[in-house]
């Protein structure tokens, strides 16, 4: 039932964003990142926060590795490592300002200075004190995600 929940709560957030201009997001996709976040969860609960956030960490490196070589043609591969290692942590420090500052925003915490704060100025999004949703926020909400219980660690 929480699942079918989930899935509903994505799909009206993102039928909305789209009617709103926004991207449109297959549901399945909140599917996915709820999925790999219950199992992040569970390791928090087993290994603490930080072995469980190096495991997942691991894991996102050894899978994109992976992805990488079987979609790179193997002769190209040597000169594209670069592009594709400046992608792929560019896209991850965009996500990972994203969601500090939306979740920064949703707690109430001071995360300081965002490093798209021009980007969200130039679209007029305001964050901060200024209690208005970053991009962020829409994700978390579609995904239902939720915090790891809170740890001494």
């Amino acid at each position: 039932m929480a699942d079918e929940q989930q899935a509903q709560t994505a799909a009206d957030n993102t039928e909305e964003a789209a009617a709103q201009g926004g991207v449109k997001v297959d549901p399945g996709f909140f599917d996915a990142v709820n999925a790999y976040l219950a199992v992040s969860d569970d390791q928090t609960r087993k290994f603490g926060v930080k072995e469980a956030a190096m495991a997942m960490n691991y894991a996102a490196a050894r899978h994109s590795a992976h992805m990488y070589l079987v979609s790179v043609k193997p002769i190209n591969a040597a000169n594209e490592r670069k592009d594709f290692m400046d992608y792929m942590t560019t896209m991850y420090r965009r996500m990972l300002n994203e969601h500090l500052d939306g979740m920064g925003e949703e707690r109430g915490i001071d995360v300081g200075e965002s490093e798209l704060a021009t980007e969200y100025a130039a679209a007029g999004v305001q964050i901060g004190r200024m209690k208005q949703q970053t991009p962020a926020a829409d994700y978390v909400a579609a995904a239902g995600a939720t915090p790891p219980a809170a740890s001494n660690e």
